[in-house]
């Protein structure tokens, strides 16, 4: 018996430290933008057009199918961005972004 909760609790134990690392790992590879209310932004996209409305970036994890990956959500909710109740709208304290992802684009958009 104290061998199976042994193995049940280094069982946990990996999972809990692979998580916390995984979430640590995810949450590096995006950087808070100054001019977009410090909207995270993933460090590896490429800026690609500039504008008083935001700012439009060439990535290769965007998808206009299936929106932004797991990693990068989890990344806006740890810097306490919220889910708005459209799929792109993305609301912090008094700021609003609109995320509007399509192939290998994301745009980056102030709400008014």
């Amino acid at each position: 018996m104290k061998k199976k909760i042994s193995c049940a609790l280094t069982l946990a134990a990996f999972l809990i430290g692979g998580s916390i690392i995984y979430y640590s790992i995810s949450i590096s590879l995006y950087t808070a933008t100054e001019d977009l209310n410090e909207f995270p932004v993933p460090k590896n996209a490429e800026l690609v057009q500039l504008n008083e409305q935001g700012n439009r970036y060439e990535w290769s994890r965007a998808s206009e199918e299936d929106g932004i990956p797991f990693g990068y959500a989890m990344a806006l909710k740890a810097n306490g961005w919220k889910k708005g109740k459209s799929s792109v709208l993305y609301m912090k304290e008094n700021n609003k972004i609109d995320l509007i992802t399509t192939t290998k684009q994301l745009e980056i958009l102030r709400v008014k």
